[in-house]
């Protein structure tokens, strides 16, 4: 359990040095007309996108394994703490001052994630029947069918919207994460391949992990980062908790269950204050190295 809050708190680090550098990668190309998979190849052009995929790579790798032995509940709070991250960062690199309520903000999601450590129990391997696998990869379809449409809406409204369909996918991702069959550790990778290969919550993973990923870098081009980032967070926490504590058995420790869901609460209600702090500066990013 240790190492897997460990893990997770490391993704979270992972991730929030990536989003600094994604969100100045995005910023710095042509705005995408629709959902156009394109921008993608062009963003694959950019240093600081590149060296921000390969952390999220290596965050999603420490994810996983941290879902492995904890409850979704416990991991997303963790991981939505990358705001957190990202604001000291952006202060410190983008000249982005941190205001009295970004410290507040801070300090908030420091005792919740705090509280959600405490509360937290090692989890079991869960077992889930064909058909809860199956309906994780239809999720995972749909919000890359509604993502095209959506693609279209223009301004922070697109923004918004595109972030929050990231939010699912990123929450699809999760969930399908956690009910992977077997083990999925490096010494049994290979031994357990034909097993994964033959689940449909391994495609789920790969496909909400695309749809996760260029819905994101268009919601930055579109508007503020606070607009796309915002209901990413609600998205990637809040659905794939529910989807834990309704469906996957997820507890905390027992009689710990209110100090869960007030570390819970605390540490969303403090990564969405602190994704006002994301809106970087057209010209901030114009002259970052």
């Amino acid at each position: 359990m240790v190492a897997g809050l460990l893990g997770a708190f490391a993704a979270a680090v992972c991730y929030g040095v990536a989003s600094i550098l994604q969100a100045v990668a995005a910023r710095r190309i042509h705005s995408a007309e629709g959902l156009d998979p394109r921008l993608l190849i062009r963003l694959f052009r950019s240093w600081p996108y590149l060296l921000g995929i390969g952390l999220d790579g290596f965050a999603f790798l420490l994810s996983i394994a941290a879902l492995r032995s904890l409850p979704l509940f416990v991991v997303q709070s963790i991981v939505a703490s990358f705001l957190a991250i990202t604001a000291v960062l952006g202060a410190i690199f983008l000249h982005m001052p941190l205001r009295r309520s970004d410290w507040i903000a801070l300090l908030v999601v420091i005792a919740g994630l705090v509280l959600v450590g405490l509360s937290a129990a090692e989890d079991r391997t869960v077992s889930v029947s064909d058909a809860e696998s199956w309906g994780v990869l239809a999720a995972a379809v749909a919000l890359g069918v509604l993502a095209v449409p959506v693609g279209r809406i223009n301004g922070a409204p697109g923004a918004a919207a595109l972030g929050a369909i990231a939010g699912l996918a990123f929450g699809t991702v999760a969930v399908a994460a956690r009910v992977l069959p077997g083990s999925v550790r490096l010494d049994t990778l290979f031994s357990e391949l034909g097993t994964l290969l033959t689940d449909p919550s391994t495609y789920a993973l790969i496909l909400a992990g695309g749809v996760a990923l260029l819905t994101y870098s268009t919601a930055l081009q579109r508007g503020s980062v606070t607009q796309a980032t915002a209901p990413l967070v609600i998205g990637e926490t809040v659905a794939p908790a529910l989807v834990g504590v309704l469906m996957l058995g997820d507890r905390p420790r027992p009689g710990w269950g209110w100090v869960a869901a007030l570390g819970f609460f605390l540490a969303v209600a403090g990564a969405l204050s602190l994704s006002r702090h994301g809106d970087l500066a057209q010209t901030e990013l114009q002259h970052t190295p």
